[in-house]
Formats: structure tokens, C-alpha cells, sequence
């Protein structure tokens, strides 16, 4: 892998974007944080966005600042969507079925971090892998025969958190019945994500479907509220004097791989993007480094074979 960034010094930028309008949106995670700040630059292009939230008001709240920044014309709504209830993942899925006629990127923002004690879904998943993988792996198999008809893209935020845990899926403990720590089930849930992605691209192209592209990216160290929200009171400390470091970016910035994923021609589906600064936390967006873990191919099949068992799902793959 190169490591010359292929859009130059300074990276991906917005300023790329030419307009979006006519095309479709749907951002999970989008009421706050690098979601937000997506929505409002492709709002800004010309484009629809359909947010995937699971708190009404904060919605509400969101869309209402969007449209006082951008316009009342603004085309952007929200579908109500608890990542962490499967059957809610499933409900939100037929309402934008029903609510729009194409998808063309469908960006997997959403996420929980650092759950300081083990908790459950409703569906009886840890938490994190819960929420942040079983409950896209889902969503993905639902919308992608409208992806697949608009020609459409799946993007997957991941994490640089990935190389911090274990480095493959505990499959005999995934509920960590034993050993729990928050962060070891973060990067866990954070490695199912992008391992999912790049067995996602195998099956496509075996199945012979390439109108759909699949790309993984992560935001580096933004300033948003994922940890604040789940995060220990210590964690939550440590996080906010990082905020105040220049080793933290704007949420703004964080943003940037995943429109670059969503929007951009010619991109290497077989990347991982993000900031390419010291340790990938902030600089330049363009091309990073993937971990042998990520591509360990035994594991990726178990782990689709696993995903579909426990989301009640079949991709026919």
C-alpha cells in the first residue's frame, strides 16, 4: 500500500463535491457529531437525507438547526430507529422502503462506545456488537435490493479501535460472559463492522453483483459525543481534556471519509479511510493501513455465517 495520499497533500476535502442533487442519503447516527455535520454538507450539494435516529426530539431539534442554516427547503426527515431492537431495525427499514424510491449511499454513522459494564440488547446481544454491528448487519440486508437498484453504496464507520482489543471474534464468548472490559468489546464490535464489509465485497463479486460498492472508513479522534454518551465517568473525563488537545478534530473533519466513501469516483473498494496524520487521529483523509486481523478470511466467513444466524437475516450470498 502507498503511502502517498492519491489526493494530495491535503487530503479529501468537501470542496470535491460537486452537486448532489437527485440523489438519496440515509445517515443512522445523524441527529449529532460527524452524522449531523455529513448530512449538512450534502444537504448543502443539492441532496436528500434521510436520517435513521432513535431519539425523536433530538431529530427534531436537528433538522430544524439544518433548515435554519441551509433553508426551509432543505430536504431532510428522519425515521425513527433504535439500533439496539432488531424488530425496530426492521420497522425503520420498511418505512423508508415505502418513503424513498432510491438509495444512493446508505452510511452507517451510528455507533455506541466504551459501555463502562456489560449490558444487552433487547435481542439479548452485548451491547456494543449489539448495536454496532448485528444492528447494521441487519439494516444493510434489508435496504440492499433498493442499493442494488440505485447502484448505490454501502458505507461502513468503523474504528481505528479495531487494533485495540482482542484482534479477532471471540465466536465460543461474544456476549463476554467472561473478562469484560468496554474497551475490549468496543474494538470487537468495531472489527465485525469492517470485516463484514470486506466479506461483503467477496460475496458480491462471486455472486457477479458489482453495482453495489462497499467501502469502510473511520472518523479519527473527532469531537462528538459517542463517548460522553456511553462512556465511565472516567473515560468520560479523559475524553473531554483530549477534546482540548490538537491530537482531537472538529466533528466537521471526521466526517470528511465517510462523504469521501459515499460520493467519490474511482475509490479502491478494498481501502480503509480515514485521517492519515500521527496514529490516524486527525491530518489528511486518504488511504490507511489495514491490520492482518481484518482480513483473516476464516474468520469473516464464520462471522457472516454467525451474523445472519443471530439477525434471523439471509443475504442469499
Amino acid at each position: 500500500m502507498s503511502n502517498k495520499n492519491q489526493f494530495g497533500p491535503t487530503g479529501w476535502t468537501p470542496e470535491r463535491l460537486g452537486s448532489q442533487k437527485g440523489k438519496t442519503f440515509v445517515i443512522t447516527g445523524a441527529n449529532s457529531g460527524t452524522g449531523y455535520e455529513a448530512s449538512k454538507i450534502l444537504l448543502s450539494k443539492g441532496a436528500k437525507v434521510v436520517m435513521l435516529n432513535r431519539n425523536p426530539q433530538k431529530s427534531t431539534d436537528a433538522i430544524e438547526a439544518l433548515k435554519q442554516e441551509l433553508g426551509y427547503d432543505a430536504d431532510v426527515s428522519f425515521i425513527l430507529m433504535d439500533l439496539a431492537q432488531q424488530a425496530s431495525v426492521r420497522k425503520a427499514a420498511e418505512g423508508l422502503l415505502e418513503k424513498v424510491t432510491r438509495i444512493d449511499a446508505l452510511i452507517c454513522n451510528g455507533a455506541i462506545a466504551q459501555v463502562p459494564k456489560r449490558e444487552f440488547t433487547v435481542d439479548g446481544f452485548e451491547s456494543q456488537i449489539g448495536v454496532n454491528h448485528f444492528g447494521h448487519f441487519l439494516l444493510q440486508g434489508l435496504l440492499y435490493p433498493r442499493i442494488e437498484e440505485s447502484k448505490g453504496r454501502i458505507v461502513t464507520v468503523g474504528s481505528e479501535g479495531y487494533k485495540m482489543g482482542l484482534k479477532t471474534i471471540k465466536f465460543d464468548d461474544m456476549n463476554w460472559e467472561k473478562d469484560y472490559t468496554a474497551n475490549n468489546a468496543y474494538s470487537q464490535s468495531k472489527l465485525a463492522q469492517i470485516m463484514s464489509v470486506y466479506e461483503l465485497q467477496d460475496r458480491l463479486k462471486k455472486s457477479g453483483k458489482t453495482d453495489v460498492k462497499v467501502y469502510a472508513c473511520h472518523p479519527g479522534a473527532s469531537r462528538t459525543s459517542l463517548i460522553t454518551t456511553s462512556g465511565s465517568l472516567l473515560m468520560r473525563s479523559i475524553w473531554f481534556l483530549m477534546t482540548l488537545s490538537p491530537f482531537v478534530q472538529s466533528a466537521e473533519k471526521g466526517s470528511y471519509p465517510e462523504l469521501m466513501c459515499s460520493t467519490e469516483n474511482h475509490l479502491d473498494q478494498k481501502g480503509f479511510y480515514g485521517p492519515t496524520g500521527r496514529s490516524n487521529w486527525t491530518g489528511p483523509v486518504g488511504e490507511c493501513e489495514l491490520e492482518y486481523s481484518i482480513v483473516d478470511k476464516a474468520v469473516s466467513e464464520k462471522l457472516w455465517d454467525v451474523s445472519e444466524k443471530a439477525t434471523g437475516f439471509s443475504w442469499g450470498l
